[in-house]
């Protein structure tokens, strides 16, 4: 019998800082911890494939699942639909481990709302200079995109009063410890 007690994590912050990084580091740790594939609209990015990153879906597919209550949370973020699907975060919980969502601060949001006992962690990055140079590495938004999630960047920071805890992600072995910390003290309680 195991001491930890399920749990359902949050894991959200603005694009650029590290979140996926951050998350699958500390899952390296963490192997009991479940990880939902989320829905988008958006087209895949080089190397990511269907069921593994996202379930890639159309607009009309998207609303259709809308319509039918299918979505635990979905938002729009930088012009595209991504969602939660229950389905995903049903099956997992009842497995009876813990579950880490990987999804933006609007979704984040309408998550605790439906799960009060969720544990919201909001990834910062260093500053937003940082967070520029790091979206900008990327070279995978054109300009107007780029200033677009800076722009969202800077109102998702405002909302980080609402998470339970926040962790800077300016160094990745750091922010894993703090991460995996973070997780064991709930899993305890």
């Amino acid at each position: 019998m195991s001491s930890r007690a399920s749990k359902l994590f949050v894991i959200s912050g603005p694009s650029g800082t590290g979140k996926g990084t951050l998350v699958a580091s500390a899952r390296k740790r963490l192997p009991h911890l479940g990880l939902t594939v989320s829905a988008t609209t958006r087209s895949p990015r080089t190397g990511e494939s269907d069921g593994k990153n996202y379930y890639f879906l159309s607009e009309e597919e998207f609303s259709h699942r809308v319509e039918s209550g299918a979505f635990l949370e979905w938002a729009y973020v930088h012009g595209n639909r991504y969602g939660t699907l229950i389905s995903e975060v049903e099956a997992k919980l009842a497995r009876g481990h813990s579950l880490i969502l990987e999804i933006d601060v609007q979704g984040a949001l309408a998550v605790k709302e439906r799960f009060p006992d969720a544990v919201l962690v909001f990834i910062e990055p260093p500053s937003l200079e940082v967070l520029r140079e790091r979206l900008s590495g990327r070279g995978t938004e054109a300009a107007p995109e780029l200033e677009q999630r800076l722009s969202d960047a800077k109102h998702e920071l405002e909302l980080a009063c609402h998470y339970d805890a926040r962790i800077v992600n300016d160094d990745l072995s750091r922010a894993t410890d703090e991460l995996v910390e973070l997780i064991g003290v709930y899993e305890r309680q």
